[in-house]
């Protein structure tokens, strides 16, 4: 729920730069209330919601109580401009804002540790009441995850961690320990799944809301199954373009929607292969593999219930 401010006063007193009594659109504008300049204020990159202070003097302080941070490394020129920008942005919000939302993007450039763990930090103090998480850096991760590992109220979270070095790609462990009962998006990229008796990991089964699964560049470490249970899973994405082989037992009674982009390495199995009622594939495989196709072969039979498939060219060619 958006918070009014209630120790301001109106816009209009005392605001030197709202003295030009011609100026109807401003003065519409400024006669809005609070809250809904701030609603308007959560569309925006936080940035763009920054740079309207040029408007008045009222305007220096509404975006310091938005419930969204929008943070993208994208919208600087330089990573010593972004890292200046988010310091200074987290210092000067109100910290008594209900903060809804922290979208965090800095893959473009190599996030400073003291960076992350300033943002980890906020992440932290807010714990609380945050329900939806994005983070997408190339660094260490340590700081984050403890930060969130068990949220009451988070709804949606993406992490996208990419370790230092050109072949480090899914070297990142996902934990174990993550507590998440309100859960119902997952989005995870660059990480291993390791299990612990060397034959099967369950990495999503204590998700109990999970509603939403996008598996993005994951790799199974000291496991031949790759077991996805959830009785409240509806969709699940894949993308993989390694040549990882094992098995991806799919545990999920309710999951309607598969989709998969890159290579198909991974048999799949499990009963609820009957109940994916759509089915989208975007196959990419070179010319001289022969065991691929065979792979996406079994797969189009085993999901025999299917009422919609969708697949690419490149998907037609590979078979």
């Amino acid at each position: 729920m958006i918070q009014p401010i209630v120790s301001m006063r109106r816009r209009h007193d005392n605001d030197n730069d709202n003295d030009n009594d011609d100026d109807d659109d401003d003065v519409k504008l400024s006669d809005l209330p609070d809250c809904i300049l701030i609603y308007i204020l959560s569309f925006l990159n936080t940035i763009d919601a920054v740079r309207t202070c040029i408007l008045s003097k009222w305007w220096n302080h509404i975006w310091k109580h938005t419930p969204i941070l929008t943070l993208h490394y994208s919208d600087f020129s330089t990573f010593k401009c972004f890292h200046k920008f988010v310091s200074r942005v987290l210092s000067l919000c109100d910290s008594s804002v209900r903060l809804q939302t922290i979208d965090f993007d800095g893959n473009g450039g190599h996030i400073k540790s003291s960076l992350l763990k300033r943002v980890s930090n906020y992440v932290l103090s807010h714990n609380s009441q945050l329900n939806r998480l994005r983070i997408d850096v190339k660094g260490d991760i340590c700081h984050i995850l403890p930060c969130i590992c068990s949220s009451q109220t988070l709804t949606s979270l993406r992490l996208s961690f990419s370790p230092e070095g050109r072949y480090n790609y899914g070297r990142t462990l996902f934990p174990k320990s993550l507590n998440l009962p309100s859960l119902t998006y997952l989005h995870l990229e660059n990480f291993a799944f390791c299990a612990s008796d060397n034959s099967r990991i369950e990495p999503f089964s204590a998700f109990n809301r999970l509603n939403d699964l996008i598996i993005d560049n994951c790799t199974v470490k000291d496991a031949k199954i790759l077991c996805i249970s959830s009785e409240t899973l509806l969709s699940l994405t894949m993308r993989n373009y390694s040549f990882d082989f094992y098995k991806i037992e799919l545990s999920s009674p309710n999951l309607s929607t598969f989709a998969f982009t890159g290579t198909p390495y991974q048999i799949l199995c499990g009963s609820s292969l009957s109940s994916v009622k759509q089915v989208i594939i975007d196959a990419e495989m070179l010319a001289n593999y022969s065991e691929p196709p065979l792979v996406l072969l079994s797969w189009l039979f085993d999901l025999a219930n299917i009422k919609s498939l969708t697949v690419s060219a490149s998907t037609l060619q590979v078979s």
